[in-house]
C-alpha cells in the first residue's frame, strides 16, 4: 500500500487510489466544520472506503503541533487527527499555497503531509470519484 510518506510528485497521486476524498478547509476552532469533516473521514474508513484527506486554506491550523482547547473551552481536533493513522487514513496531502499564505512548513505540522501545488489540487479532484468539502 502507498502511503504519503511515499509521495513526492504530482504524478504519484495516481498511485494512490482511493474512494473518498475529504477537503478541510476551516479552523479547527471557531465552527464545526472542521470536527465534522474529521469524523465522517474516520466513519467512511471504518466502514472500509479508503479516504484521503486534503487540508486547504485555515484547514491546514489543524495539523499544527501542540494546539490548545479553543474558547469557552471547544475541544481541540488532535485527538482525531492522532486516529487517522488507527483507521488506515494514511494519505494526507495539504495546499502548498495555504501552507505557505500563513509561513508553515512541514516542521510546524504534527503529521507529515504531501504538499500539492494549484496543479496538483485540481489533479487530486479530478482522480477522486467522490469528494466531500467542509
Amino acid at each position: 500500500m502507498t502511503t504519503f510518506s511515499d509521495l513526492e510528485t504530482v504524478s504519484d497521486l495516481e498511485t494512490v487510489p482511493q474512494d473518498l476524498l475529504i477537503v478541510l478547509r476551516h479552523p479547527p476552532h471557531g465552527s464545526q466544520w472542521l470536527r465534522e469533516g474529521l469524523d465522517v473521514a474516520l466513519v467512511a474508513a471504518a466502514f472500509g472506503q479508503r479516504v484521503g484527506l486534503l487540508f486547504q486554506g485555515d484547514g491546514v491550523y489543524a495539523l499544527l503541533k501542540d494546539q490548545q482547547a479553543g474558547a469557552l473551552g471547544q475541544k481541540g481536533t488532535h485527538p482525531q487527527i492522532a486516529m487517522l493513522e488507527m483507521y488506515d487514513i494514511d494519505t494526507l496531502w495539504a495546499s502548498e499555497t495555504a501552507l505557505a499564505e500563513r509561513g508553515l512548513s512541514a516542521d510546524d505540522l504534527m503529521l507529515p503531509v504531501v504538499p500539492l501545488n494549484a496543479e496538483a489540487v485540481a489533479e487530486c479532484f479530478a482522480l477522486h470519484p467522490h469528494a466531500l468539502i467542509f
